[in-house]
């Protein structure tokens, strides 16, 4: 479990950033519909991903960084980045997606433009993390 959790929390992140993409992507070419099914598949990942996440942390505890130097304080910075902007886009998720869901588009598309480049950005340096934590 200790060695495959992580692989799996990682790639329900990347999965979930793959499928936000998908659906900017679908709404950029006007496949509403494709573009409403990618973001809850995106949605659906990120939950999965953080119900996993949950679970390894209280089953295993959390894995100490062992880098020293400057790539320590890039872990740390990508870190410290990841979890502020993840604890900001779950509520941000949540907003966006009703907004789309309660057909108010003009309000989903603002706070859109907002919520899916920290979506990206949180997926992407969730594997960073990872590659930093299990492969260096």
């Amino acid at each position: 479990m200790e060695t495959w959790l992580p692989i799996v929390n990682t790639g329900l992140i990347a999965g979930s950033g793959v499928a936000a993409a998908t659906g900017y992507l679908c709404i950029r070419q006007r496949k509403v519909e494709a573009h409403k099914w990618s973001m809850l598949t995106a949605a659906a990942l990120a939950a999965l991903f953080l119900v996993v996440y949950i679970a390894r942390y209280v089953l295993l505890g959390s894995k100490l960084y062992t880098g020293e130097g400057a790539v320590r304080v890039l872990y740390f910075a990508v870190l410290i980045s990841h979890t502020v902007l993840a604890a900001i886009l779950g509520p941000m998720v949540l907003v966006t997606l009703y907004r789309a869901l309660t057909r108010q588009f003009r309000r989903h598309q603002r706070i859109a433009r907002v919520t899916l480049p920290m979506w990206l950005y949180v997926a992407v340096s969730g594997w960073v993390i990872y590659v930093m934590l299990y492969a260096l």
